[in-house]
């Protein structure tokens, strides 16, 4: 077992420890961050029916089409934003964040700043 499997071990059992408290309702959606080594996913899910209201990633062809981000902290930034905007034209104001198993710091945290700058709340 390399140390890579062990971090993402460890990182799953804080994912569930997480996910025992955070639920996504009708009313308050949750955020969900993923981040791989390379590249940002967000998405806003409705646990209740188990829809997604809301996504963006790095990869989007809306991303790729921006100017060259300085680091991958602005790429994730822009990809909140990006989310934030599309939750507030579908009328969401209200969200949870489920920062998954992920520590609130880097690009986690871009997201959720650029998610706050486009106006959700949580």
């Amino acid at each position: 077992m390399g140390s890579s499997a062990v971090r993402k071990q460890a990182r799953i059992k804080r994912k569930k420890r997480i996910r025992k408290n955070i639920f996504g309702s009708k009313e308050r959606p949750r955020l969900s961050v993923f981040r791989s080594s390379q590249h940002i996913y967000a998405q806003i899910i409705d646990d209740t029916r188990g829809d997604t209201i809301a996504a963006a990633s790095s990869l989007e062809k809306v991303v790729k089409e921006q100017p060259k981000f300085d680091n991958k902290i602005a790429a994730a930034n822009y990809v909140g934003k990006l989310l934030g905007e599309r939750a507030v034209t579908k009328g969401l104001k209200k969200v949870v964040f489920d920062r998954n198993g992920f520590l609130y710091h880097g690009r986690v945290k871009a997201v959720s700043d650029g998610a706050r700058e486009a106006g959700l709340d949580f």
